[in-house]
């Protein structure tokens, strides 16, 4: 990579602050020191390639991936959208992988002791390989609310995580996704430790009744961008 084409650092601005108490597991996962600048080097600005990566014939079909006899019980969606540079130029053949909740709101993780029941055809993980023009898509059930341990009465929003590798190392996302005119976004104290209300609309997909199936799913659109000044929020969880 060319010395005049190095990715634009994050604005720290854009983020929200890592010490943000409403949050409070913010409270202890919060650096007590400022943070150190690190020039980037080549090996945060170049690979991983992941074109000759094996992909199996159901890893972005979440209704398919832990079939037991049986289909997810919930709402049947599609989640896609296109993974864009810090220029709005696509990134293509990179790496999306995704989890979340079935549509209870329980992840199946030995530590989710909510009280909605597991689904037995339903994993809650995927991935996917961005495409030439750097779309990607999944079909899934959407995600239930949940309780957690913040507050007396906190719910997070239905929402999916995604983790994008993009073109190098160092424009690696983790975040998360939020679905439109859910009333449980403005609540959600993860989503109020964002300041600007523009980063906030980054992370929330929009029904996109363009790329659903009839009779089968609805879909959500959801754009991702890396690094620049469009870029979608970096989670702070």
């Amino acid at each position: 990579m060319s010395e005049d084409s190095r990715f634009i650092i994050r604005d720290r601005n854009w983020h929200p602050k890592a010490f943000t108490p409403d949050y409070k597991t913010s409270i202890a996962r919060s650096p007590r020191q400022a943070l150190v600048s690190i020039p980037q080097s080549i090996s945060e600005t170049t690979g991983p390639d992941f074109t000759h990566l094996k992909m199996g014939k159901h890893d972005n079909d979440l209704l398919l991936n832990f079939n037991n006899g049986g289909l997810p019980i919930g709402e049947r969606i599609l989640v896609c959208g296109r993974v864009m540079d810090q220029y709005g130029k696509p990134i293509p053949h990179t790496f999306v992988e995704m989890w979340q909740a079935n549509a209870g709101g329980r992840y199946r993780h030995k530590n989710d002791r909510y009280l909605a029941p597991l689904d037995p055809n339903f994993g809650g993980v995927g991935r996917a390989l961005t495409d030439s023009e750097g779309n990607y898509s999944f079909r899934t059930v959407k995600p239930g609310p949940y309780p957690w341990r913040n507050g007396p009465n906190d719910w997070r929003p239905a929402h999916i995580h995604f983790s994008i590798s993009g073109p190098s190392i160092s424009t690696k996302l983790i975040t998360q996704l939020y679905f439109e005119g859910d009333p449980l976004i403005p609540l959600c104290p993860i989503v109020k430790s964002i300041a600007n209300p523009d980063a906030v609309q980054t992370l929330i997909a929009k029904l996109d009744m363009s790329m659903a199936n009839p009779m089968d799913c609805l879909a959500y659109r959801f754009d991702i961008v890396l690094r620049g000044q469009r870029k979608t929020h970096f989670e702070n969880c």
